[in-house]
This record gives C-alpha cells, sequence and structure tokens, in this order.
C-alpha cells in the first residue's frame, strides 16, 4: 500500500536507530579532503575528519548530493507508487535542497516534495522525527509538510563550540580574535537564525560553567519549550552530553532527552569537545 517516506540528508545527523525505526531515509552529503570525496557517515567518520585536520591543518569542506543522487534514492519508492517528503537542511547553507528541487522536477508529478527546514543537526532531527511519526500514524503528504512548516521557525539550537581553533581555521574568526580569545578562554555560542548560522553568545572559563549557565537559562524558561523531545548533541564530548541530559531529566518534565553524535556539519566547523541543545519552543495561544 502506498505510503508516506520521509527521507532527510546526513547534516541532520539523525541516529541508526531512528533511522531504523521510523523508516527514514538519509542522502549522504560528502566530505571534501583535497581532490577526494567521501559520502558522509559512510565513507567517513567525525573521527576521521578530526584525524586528517590533525594531520594536515586544514579544514574539509563539504559538497551536496547531486540531483542523480537524489533520483537513484528516491526512484525505488516513487516506483512502488509512495509520495516522498525529503526535508532539506537549511537551503541558506548549502545548495542540497535546491538540487533536491531539481531531482524532484524530474520525478512524476506530485511524487516528491522537498521542505526547507532552515535548520542543521539536531534542529533538523527534531523535525524529522515529528514527520517520521506523523507519516506512521497514517497522515497524510499534505498534512506532514504543513505541520513542517509551521514548527519550523520554532525550533532553537544552542552550540557550545569549546575553543575558537576550528572557526579560526574555517576563516570564521581573525587572528587577533584567535588569539585573544584563545588567551581568554571564550567559548562562543552559535545559533540558528532564520536559516543562518550566527554567533549569539560568548562565555568565558572553563566549559562546565558555560554549561550550567546554559542550563540555568533554559531551565528558568522551561515554560516556553515543547517539552516532549530535546535533543543533545555532541562531538568527542560525552561526559557533557550525559551531564546535561541528566540535568534536563531532573529538574524538567522532558518527556525524552536524546543525545546523538554531531557529524561533519558541526565537526568541520566547531571542531572536537563541543556540545548543543536542540529543542522546540511552544506554539503561542
Amino acid at each position: 500500500m502506498a505510503q508516506v517516506k520521509i527521507f532527510t540528508d546526513s547534516i541532520s545527523d539523525v541516529p541508526e536507530e531512528w533511522a531504523s525505526k521510523y523508516e527514514i531515509g538519509i542522502i549522504p552529503l560528502y566530505v571534501v579532503f583535497g581532490n577526494t570525496a567521501y559520502k558522509d557517515k559512510l565513507e567517513i567518520t567525525t573521527s576521521d575528519i578530526y584525524r586528517r585536520v590533525d594531520e594536515h591543518g586544514e579544514l574539509p569542506r563539504s559538497s551536496a548530493p547531486s540531483p542523480n543522487d537524489f533520483l537513484e534514492a528516491f526512484s525505488p519508492w516513487v516506483d512502488r507508487g509512495d509520495t516522498i517528503i525529503f526535508i532539506s537542511m537549511s537551503s541558506k547553507l548549502s545548495s542540497t535542497y535546491q538540487n533536491a528541487l531539481i531531482a524532484a522536477a524530474e520525478s512524476p508529478e506530485g511524487s516528491v516534495h522537498v521542505v526547507d527546514s532552515l535548520n542543521v543537526s539536531g534542529g533538523l532531527a527534531l523535525l524529522v522525527r515529528k514527520a517520521a511519526e506523523a507519516a506512521q500514524s497514517g497522515a497524510s503528504a499534505e498534512e506532514i509538510i504543513a505541520m513542517i512548516e509551521n514548527c519550523r521557525d520554532r525550533v532553537e539550537i544552542e552550540v557550545l563550540v569549546d575553543n575558537l581553533d576550528y572557526l579560526h581555521k574555517g576563516g570564521r574568526v581573525s587572528n587577533v580574535q584567535h588569539m585573544i580569545g584563545s588567551l581568554l578562554k571564550i567559548r562562543p555560542v552559535l545559533r540558528i537564525k532564520e536559516g543562518f548560522v550566527i554567533s549569539a553568545d560568548k562565555y568565558r572559563g572553563k566549559t562546565e560553567k558555560a554549561i550550567d549557565r546554559i542550563l540555568h537559562e533554559f531551565i528558568e524558561n522551561k515554560h516556553k519549550i515543547d517539552q516532549e523531545l530535546i535533543i543533545v548533541a555532541q562531538t568527542l564530548a560525552e561526559k557533557a552530553a550525559d551531564y546535561i541530559k541528566t540535568t534536563l531529566l531532573e529538574k524538567t518534565n522532558a518527556k525524552e532527552v536524546a543525545v546523538i553524535e554531531g557529524g561533519c556539519a558541526i565537526s568541520c566547523h566547531c571542531g572536537p569537545r563541543t556540545v548543543a541543545i536542540m529543542y522546540m519552543r511552544k506554539a503561542l495561544a
């Protein structure tokens, strides 16, 4: 029987457990070192990225899946009569969304729908999870798309970067900013606003202190937050992520706090020992 099939890209950092349980299709981006491209999570891992950066001192770049990549992934489901919803990483940060639109235009009319999440990593994963749950409950493609478009502006992401090294290597922090920030142990917080990554805050001192300040603000505003699902993403920061999860479960009414591994997006731009909290604000009454 025909059904709605949810797809997303690998920047979503959707865990394998979710992909299996909710039958979510994952289309990998490419991580490019020099002239060699690797399929994200299939041919290269987060640890591989850090190792190569340490060895060569240069960050990789990411590359969007081609329209043909999308067509190859979609075709088995289109052929059996399913309707596909592809939920893309922010169109402001990659050509992934545009390439998916090209593939949709080359597919049978109405068989593939492309939705811009305006998010990355766990922020995208939140929307994908909600969409997949709705699909399994029998919601129509139109209902799921409307839900995503209604929810995406309420998704919040707070990414605590452990140090400025990767932002400096990526050209986002000047030499002077890097030197001063390193001396003062400044740890920036990145957020998503209208699909763009912005620097929203800065903490000085130990990572633990910065995490406690973020948690304090979160808990103070918990009445404004949808506590069905909160995501904690981490890269080589398992202890910090577990601490955040335990604190949120103890001091909020969160039904689920999921810890996921940040993939190539967080790894390439933020570096190791990065932690992030992704959640959704409650809808205004």
